[in-house]
């Protein structure tokens, strides 16, 4: 009599590969070890990453950290077929919300989860983490890479980042703002990686198109354009005298720069400095998104917002220009009850 044989199953039957996870890791093994330092104490494949801060001369050190994505600008990577800059903007995410405190950011790990991991693929996307790294100075230390096919499409994948920096206590910012300190917006490079699903609504609905062409160069390519990393304002000759320093991420000028203000403080920003680079004047010349609603949802422009005081505003516009940063005055603060931001014309 046969018996009835009995199916044998394999973690590859359920669409998960651990031969394909460890051809991804050996590939990616060069790039993640040039941003390594003497700081560094393992090297890729074990459980952890170590960091010796022992070197660091700080008398009451804090750890800062920061988490975060991508957003829906991963659809647009997908849509358009470039995937080796969107890890330029998981490391900027992140490290540009560690320097608002002062901290100066020591290493980074990534989260890539998929559906089905593809090699090529993914190493596109840890060529631009690396390139972000290297900009950043900070070491790739670790990472998670997560194959799904449950919970995920063929073809969809997630990003996440985290990243932790170094500061003496009593540096660490924002320091008391006061009415007439001075906004100087520090520019940025296109929409960053936020404001992405309503870009993305805009061209399911066909109101902007890919193909469009802003002066030399197509839309689609002004859009994918990576976050731009401000871990050089560190290097600023005055930065002692910056007082409070605000990421304009998600929420926009709106939204970000009152969570770096003192209480019983707000702020007027001359509107008519916004929007001057020619995505934002096509964004606006279509009238399908409202002033305010631009004004909350993408960076307008401004990619980071330093407070300073009146005298020192000048001195700090131009030596931001001398380590490669184009900036402006943007206005100023002012007494009120509520944290807030107002727009007005011509201040």
């Amino acid at each position: 009599m046969n018996k009835k044989s009995i199916k044998k199953y394999t973690y590859k039957n359920s669409g998960v590969s651990i031969n394909t996870a460890d051809n991804f890791i050996n590939k990616i093994k060069p790039l993640v070890c040039k941003t390594h330092n003497k700081r560094v104490l393992e090297n890729i494949g074990g459980f952890a990453g170590l960091y010796d801060i022992s070197s660091f001369n700080y008398k009451n050190p804090v750890l800062v950290s920061g988490t975060d994505g991508v957003g829906t600008k991963l659809n647009l990577a997908l849509k358009i077929n470039k995937l080796d800059t969107i890890g330029i903007d998981l490391v900027a995410m992140c490290v540009n919300d560690i320097i608002t405190t002062g901290a100066k950011p020591l290493f980074f790990l990534d989260y890539y989860a998929t559906g089905k991991l593809n090699v090529n693929k993914a190493h596109e996307i840890i060529k631009g983490i690396y390139k972000g790294c290297k900009n950043s100075n900070i070491a790739l230390i670790g990472g998670e890479t997560a194959e799904m096919p449950i919970l995920y499409k063929k073809g969809d994948f997630d990003l996440a980042g985290f990243s932790v920096g170094l500061i003496d206590k009593h540096k660490i910012l924002p320091k008391k703002v006061s009415p007439g300190d001075i906004l100087i917006g520090v520019k940025s490079d296109g929409l960053h990686s936020n404001g992405y699903s309503l870009i993305n609504l805009l061209i399911k609905e066909k109101k902007i198109k890919l193909k469009d062409q802003i002066g030399k160069k197509y839309l689609k390519d002004l859009l994918i354009k990576p976050t731009k990393i401000y871990t050089n304002l560190l290097n600023l000759k005055n930065f002692k005298d910056i007082k409070s320093m605000a990421n304009i991420t998600g929420g926009g000028l709106t939204e970000n720069i009152p969570r770096v203000l003192s209480n019983k403080t707000s702020v007027i920003i001359n509107k008519n400095l916004l929007c001057r680079s020619s995505l934002y004047k096509y964004i606006v010349e279509k009238k399908i998104v409202s002033e305010n609603e631009m004004y909350k949802t993408f960076n307008c422009g401004i990619g980071m917002v330093l407070i300073v005081s009146n005298s020192k505003a000048n001195l700090t516009v131009k030596n931001l220009k001398k380590i490669g940063f184009s900036s402006l005055i943007i206005g100023h603060v002012q007494k009120s009850k509520f944290k807030k931001v107002f727009y007005e014309n011509n201040l």
